[in-house]
């Protein structure tokens, strides 16, 4: 009986991570407290993983009925409509809030006011004029299985890192908002988040029969770019805003995942 009320927990935490980061329905609805909430860090690359899978097929059909330009904006719709556009939404906001110039307080505020102000609409313009135009690059050749994987894996990592700045970061405004929800998420949930996104994106790379060198090698790769642009992000905007908060979260998944595009492009990986 203790295995099964376990095993229903992390049940749970999985779909509280897939619910509350796509818009993939569920047979159930998880059970949504402190707990749960922390465990459900853990399976953010999960959620990631259900996103780039997705992502990853539309980038190999589409390019056989499409020129690059707008096969590249329909995968860039659908990766933003799996989210319902969360992270978009915390990325307009943090531009709101800490391009105001305004002192730490005030731009606490202006992030939870739930208007879009000019920084927002031109942080969101230009990020995804840059993210279409990485994905236009990257159709411009036919997607094989593991150019598949290497992208699918952009969401993975970008998920992983979140979990990474929920629990390791502090939080800019104590006890409310996602602080409060997240407040027994620890060090060991983070730990966990990145192993399972290593062991996802891992095993994905063995599947389409990368050798174990090659894939433990874009793994560990994918992880570091991944979690370095988003602590940079993170590190910076601490020392605007004192800690992290809910939208934050959002822009530094938006920060990874643009990172992530930028260096396939930069260095195609076979």
């Amino acid at each position: 009986m203790g295995m099964v009320n376990r095993m229903g927990r992390w049940l749970h935490a999985l779909g509280a991570a897939v619910q509350f980061l796509t818009v993939v329905p569920l047979p159930f609805r998880p059970v949504f407290d402190e707990r749960t909430a922390a465990r459900s860090l853990v399976f953010f690359p999960w959620a990631g993983a259900l996103i780039g899978a997705a992502t990853a097929a539309a980038a190999i059909l589409l390019p056989h009925v499409l020129p690059p330009l707008p096969a590249a904006a329909l995968v860039l719709i659908l990766s933003t409509a799996m989210t319902g556009a969360l992270h978009l939404d915390g990325w307009m906001d943090t531009a709101d809030g800490v391009l105001s110039r305004r002192p730490r307080a005030r731009m606490l505020e202006i992030m939870k006011d739930s208007r879009v102000g000019a920084m927002g609409v031109a942080a969101a313009v230009l990020l995804l004029l840059l993210k279409w135009s990485l994905l236009a690059a990257l159709l411009e050749q036919p997607i094989g299985a593991p150019g598949a994987v290497h992208l699918a894996a952009v969401f993975v990592w970008s998920r992983s890192a979140m979990a990474l700045g929920v629990a390791a970061w502090p939080h800019a405004r104590g006890s409310e908002g996602l602080a409060a929800l997240y407040a027994r998420a620890s060090g060991k949930h983070a730990l966990l988040a990145l192993l399972a996104g290593a062991l996802l994106v891992g095993a994905a790379y063995m599947l389409v029969g990368l050798p174990p060198l090659a894939a433990l090698g874009y793994t560990l790769v994918g992880l570091a770019l991944a979690t370095a642009a988003a602590s940079a992000l993170a590190l910076w905007l601490k020392a605007r805003l004192g800690g992290l908060t809910g939208d934050t979260y959002g822009a530094m998944n938006e920060a990874a995942e643009a990172a992530l595009l930028l260096a396939l492009v930069a260095v195609p990986a076979s």
